[in-house]
């Protein structure tokens, strides 16, 4: 009974092994894949268990590979299947370049190449042509005329004499006992190179007159794009006459501060020296902050000037000028005066004092 039940179950049996052995998968008809044919056992010998062939998909992951291979993808895939690190390039054709023509570098703008190998375009070594000599106003006016005119024209364009007349400080002193004034200014009369500049300074005490004041007339030449040098002379005219030769500088130095100095010696072996400095710090465009410095400087002692040796006074301002127009601004400021060593001494034997600070309201303009 058993025999006949194990014969009943056999067809239910294969039909269930039928669809798994329909999804194995068949690498002989893969292309390139030829399987050697197993070959057949020595008469008389059992079959030897067939040693396992090399798996050329090893570490692959073969779920991914597609059941059957299509002959329309290996048509258009002529590399499907292949290794190419393997592949021999010694059996490729040679590639040619076109040749180019003759003379010209293969590769001109290839960086570190030596450029002086290039061949350079010959520069000619005749001389240029000589300017014309001749002008076409010539033919048509006489030659008076035309010198005349080059004269103007010469004179028009750098040549022309120029005037101005500045005046820095023209100012009334509101201080501590008897108010005072001051001026400081110049005029000068000629070109971009050659002037001829005349300064004048001083400041006085309400009631009491003028106590100093000076004049100096100075040849001016143009030794820098922003730098004058200036000689002459420089006469006192209060409290003292004195007339000293003058050799001084004015400058516009970088971040337009404006410097001026002089050295000064006297008929009587005197030296002085002085040296002043401004800065324009606009806080608008007719609003203009200037402080202002100004140091005098003596080589000796002279009772008979009552001015002592080295720094003999200093004066540091402050000011605040509204330019109304660029050539009239009025101003109001701060100005603090200090005499110093040996002159300091001078003024107080006199009784005269020796520090002063003043409010100054005044005009700055020029034509």
């Amino acid at each position: 009974m058993t025999r006949l039940a194990l014969i009943g179950l056999l067809p239910l049996a294969l039909a269930l092994a039928a669809p798994a052995a329909a999804q194995t998968m068949d690498h002989s008809a893969m292309p390139g894949m030829a399987m050697p044919a197993a070959s057949a056992p020595a008469k008389g010998k059992a079959a030897a268990a067939p040693k396992p062939a090399v798996d050329p998909h090893a570490g692959h992951d073969m779920s991914a590979t597609a059941p059957q291979s299509s002959p329309t993808l290996a048509a258009a895939d002529p590399h499907a299947g292949h290794d190419m690190s393997t592949m021999d390039h010694s059996s490729m054709p040679d590639m040619v370049m076109p040749d180019k023509p003759a003379g010209q570098d293969e590769m001109p703008d290839m960086p570190g190449r030596d450029m002086s190998t290039m061949a350079q375009p010959e520069i000619p070594k005749s001389p240029p042509p000589p300017p014309p000599a001749d002008h076409a106003a010539d033919h048509f006016f006489s030659p008076a005329a035309m010198a005349a005119a080059r004269a103007q024209l010469a004179r028009e364009h750098g040549a022309m004499p120029l005037s101005m007349v500045m005046v820095n400080l023209a100012e009334y002193q509101a201080r501590s006992g008897a108010d005072g004034y001051r001026w400081e200014g110049q005029a000068w009369f000629g070109g971009d190179i050659n002037r001829l500049v005349v300064k004048s300074e001083g400041e006085g005490t309400r009631g009491e007159g003028v106590e100093t004041a000076e004049v100096q007339a100075l040849y001016s030449r143009a030794v820098g794009a922003y730098t004058d040098l200036q000689v002459g002379m420089r006469q006192d005219v209060e409290p003292y006459g004195r007339t000293y030769a003058t050799v001084g500088f004015e400058s516009l130095l970088p971040y337009w501060f404006d410097v001026e100095g002089a050295a000064f010696l006297s008929t009587k072996g005197e030296v002085l020296a002085r040296i002043e400095g401004t800065y324009d710090l606009r806080l608008t465009n007719r609003l203009i902050l200037q402080p202002r410095a100004e140091l005098n400087f003596a080589a000796q002692s002279t009772p008979e000037t009552r001015t002592g040796s080295g720094l003999s006074n200093a004066e540091l301002g402050l000011r605040l000028r509204y330019e109304i127009r660029r050539e009239f601004a009025p101003y109001i400021g701060v100005s603090w005066d200090r005499k110093a060593g040996k002159t300091a001494d001078y003024a107080r034997a006199r009784g005269a004092d020796v520090e002063a600070t003043s409010v100054v309201v005044g005009i700055r303009t020029f034509f």
